[in-house]
């Protein structure tokens, strides 16, 4: 399985919020470059980024901070947050993004789905925000009606070739993984499933590996040291 550390991004610093909550937030560090370099010299691969004012805009706009990350490491990155246009997503690809995360217009234009998915295949990612088994869009400021292993189902059909299931609950809470409803998902889908949400420790990540999920999103537990990050890799990377 592997480990995805996050970095959250709101106003060109790198943040975490408590359940997805805007008025709840926590500043890390003043500089998301050093922090992405500091997750790759501990040994991460991939690198989970979350523009969070594009997120609430509809549209990216940390792609500075967002361009110098990539300048400044040689990590996969797989980056959402406002991306609802093609020329968004061509925009982050163009800047060297391995891998774009849909989110609301998943929900929201299916047709703008499909057409991403034409184009970059692979590449494309739909997340899966939930708060009670709902889907939760716009930056999950709203909370829709659609339930998340339902749409699971519609997307798969679509072409959706890898998902990332995150409990908002759970999100920047330590208060552990939802396997249950990860193992919803799993039950729905055939591609790989990527989990967020709630990681406080090294047992949690054990548990989600043995559900035999591709990957894990890592946050505040790393900026707490609930998680050392290399140590993670180390033992659960294998």
């Amino acid at each position: 399985m592997i480990i995805l550390p996050a970095i959250d991004i709101k106003g060109g610093q790198c943040v975490r919020l408590y359940q997805g909550d805007y008025a709840q937030v926590t500043t890390y560090d003043a500089e998301p470059v050093q922090v992405a370099q500091r997750w790759q010299s501990a040994g991460a691969s991939w690198l989970h980024v979350v523009d969070l004012d594009g997120a609430a805009a509809g549209h990216p706009v940390n792609v500075e901070v967002i361009r110098r990350m990539r300048a400044g490491t040689s990590l996969r990155i797989e980056l959402g947050g406002g991306m609802r246009s093609l020329a968004h997503i061509q925009q982050m690809f163009d800047l060297g993004i391995d891998r774009v995360i849909l989110g609301t217009v998943a929900l929201t234009d299916r047709a703008l789905l499909e057409e991403t998915l034409a184009r970059w295949g692979e590449h494309i990612a739909v997340g899966l925000d939930a708060r009670n088994g709902r889907v939760a869009i716009a930056g999950w400021r709203e909370t829709s009606q659609v339930q998340a292993a339902s749409l699971a189902v519609e997307l798969s059909a679509s072409g959706v070739q890898r998902f990332i299931y995150t409990d908002i609950a759970r999100d920047g809470a330590l208060k552990g993984p939802n396997l249950e409803g990860l193992r919803r998902i799993q039950q729905v889908i055939t591609c790989p499933l990527i989990a967020s949400g709630g990681v406080a420790s090294l047992d949690d990540l054990r548990s989600l590996a043995a559900l035999g999920i591709e990957g894990t999103i890592v946050g505040k537990a790393l900026y707490t040291g609930d998680v050392d990050l290399g140590k993670a890799i180390q033992e659960i990377e294998r």
